[in-house]
């Protein structure tokens, strides 16, 4: 009796060991990346070059809009620009209305989105935004174009004058006449005015980020290739 009693004790430990060894594997994949990978001037809680707010530092207004993004996200544009909550505040409310309410559905939304991204080499928006693009049933196949900057020969019609007006606006500075022509057939002359407001709300965003040096979330890994 106590030879079972001993050999049941032992094999719970053992389980209790296997069980504890298997924790601690998962718990290293969701911990945060180690700070002495990222550059000095990085900090580990932001992920860029900004420490984070503390909402008991910040008014009422800041409070506010600290509880909005969520008390517990650290990491992008929201927690830097709490740092100047005007700035927070109007941004947020350009964003919303050209996201959600400006009439640009949600597949446009997704791809302006994403070009402006790829564009600009911000991997944190291209992160956050490429399953949010599959989602709203922008094919993989485009994404990869604008990912690698493929020509744009078989794209869908309005997807392919998104991609070529952001390529021109972005990389050359300058829209050709028969590519704001296309633009405006295909989305109107209100409906242009706000797709290419939306791309530079997130130009803006893409500067902001790549100016303090947003690196994508510790469990994360950058879908982006940049040089």
């Amino acid at each position: 009796m106590k030879l079972f009693q001993y050999s049941m004790s032992l094999l719970l430990l053992i389980g209790i060991g296997v069980t504890a060894d298997r924790a601690a594997r998962a718990q290293a994949k969701q911990t945060p990346a180690d700070s002495a990978a990222l550059p000095k001037d990085i900090y580990a809680d932001t992920g860029n070059r900004l420490p984070a707010i503390r909402r008991e530092d910040l008014d009422d207004a800041g409070k506010k809009l600290f509880d909005a993004k969520g008390p517990s996200d650290t990491y992008g544009p929201g927690s830097i620009r709490l740092y100047s909550l005007p700035v927070a505040e109007y941004a947020e409310t350009t964003n919303d209305f050209l996201r959600h309410k400006s009439g640009i559905d949600p597949r446009t939304v997704e791809l302006v989105i994403l070009i402006t991204a790829r564009e600009a080499d911000c991997a944190y928006v291209w992160n956050a935004h490429e399953p949010q693009g599959l989602k709203a049933g922008l094919p993989k196949e485009t994404i990869d174009i604008v990912r690698n900057r493929k020509p744009i020969a078989g794209v869908a019609e309005k997807d392919a004058a998104i991609i070529q007006l952001g390529r021109e606006v972005l990389e050359k500075h300058h829209v050709q006449s028969t590519t704001a022509a296309q633009a405006t057939k295909l989305f109107g002359k209100q409906g242009l005015v706000n797709i290419v407001s939306l791309m530079g709300d997130y130009a803006s965003t893409t500067i902001l980020l790549n100016t303090f040096d947003q690196h994508v979330r510790p469990n994360e890994k950058s879908l982006l290739p940049i040089p």
